[in-house]
């Protein structure tokens, strides 16, 4: 059985709904990417080292990144080699294959660490102007649809309107948002936020987060200055840390990425507005360089288009093309 055809049939046991949402969503990097790798194909009849070399840089250009492009290419190779391919156009289901193993860690969770029992904390951490207060929103209305009753957060104090933002959201989706006034110690927002959800015995609290990296050091003391009040007083938590990031930012992600993660801990990415760039395959050197698992992706506009990330819908999402093509030759 063909790589896609298996593709296929495992993405079928899922919602036609999400498929429909990976492949609408990736519609930029889809046109792109694989628009490109089909006028490779045509124009490289024979698997050559000059192939090699576009390929290469067809998948920079994605926003691959560099150490996961040399990685890849390489593998291709030993593939290659190993099963004899010599038409370019039998290499387009060994990449797609690669690119899933890329994606997939074995016994990796990439699912929200929600508790079974007691409230989970969700920190979400990330700089001004990545979609962090709106993914707040849709990941609220996420959980509101799994079943979970929400409270956020408001410490993002010193960003001018940052807590109206949050405030509209709030009201879009149901959700209390616990405040005070712009310019307070977001350490105390969260100590008060915190006391509510108890109160109230809510399922799930996520606290939004300042993300004025210019100020870096001062930022990070915050953060580390919030997560020990959050520890005090829910032993355990937070139980995720969500770094949003912007994907049309492509490589500036990782950096932030990088920044992040030394003091933070993250657990997890968000990663927004990729139905907005041609540079999808940002997901994959996240993924592979970072070793973050991306949880999360944002496919649009709508408060339903933040998804759980799925390695296989994303990967359908990219070759929807080329695999219908092939199911056209079948029939």
């Amino acid at each position: 059985m063909s790589f896609f055809k298996k593709l296929k049939e495992k993405i079928t046991t899922q919602t036609t709904e999400v498929t429909d949402k990976f492949k609408n969503g990736l519609e930029k990097t889809r046109d792109s990417f694989v628009g490109k790798m089909n006028e490779l194909v045509y124009r490289y009849r024979k698997v050559d080292e000059d192939f090699f070399e576009e390929l290469e840089e067809l998948l920079i250009s994605a926003d691959v990144g560099v150490p996961t492009v040399m990685e890849l290419i390489d593998t291709l190779k030993d593939e290659v080699r190993l099963r004899n391919i010599k038409d370019t156009a039998d290499i387009q289901p060994v990449i797609s294959e690669k690119l899933t193993e890329l994606l997939e860690k074995e016994g990796e969770d990439t699912t929200l660490a929600l508790q079974e029992n007691g409230m989970t904390v969700i920190l979400v951490v990330g700089v001004n102007g990545v979609g962090k207060t709106t993914s707040i929103g849709k990941l609220a209305h996420y959980l509101q649809q799994e079943g979970k009753s929400v409270m956020l957060a408001a410490g993002d104090t010193f960003r001018a309107g940052a807590i109206e933002q949050l405030e509209v959201w709030g009201e879009r989706v149901g959700a209390d948002v616990i405040k005070q006034q712009s310019g307070s110690d977001p350490a105390a927002v969260m100590y008060d936020a915190l006391q509510a959800a108890k109160a109230r015995q809510v399922d799930v609290l996520i606290c939004d987060t300042a993300g004025r990296l210019q100020n870096k050091v001062n930022l990070m003391k915050e953060l580390e200055k919030v997560k020990r009040v959050i520890e005090r007083e829910v032993p355990g938590a937070p139980h995720e840390v969500l770094l949003v990031l912007d994907a049309t930012t492509g490589q500036n992600a990782m950096s932030q990425a990088k920044t992040f993660g030394e003091t933070t801990e993250v657990s997890g990415i968000v990663l927004t507005k990729l139905d907005g760039t041609a540079k999808g395959g940002i997901v994959l050197a996240i993924r592979h360089e970072l070793d973050i698992p991306v949880k999360f992706i944002g496919l649009g506009e709508k408060m339903d288009d933040l998804q759980p990330f799925q390695a296989e819908q994303f990967v359908y999402g990219l070759f929807k093309d080329i695999l219908e093509a092939e199911q056209a030759e079948q029939d």
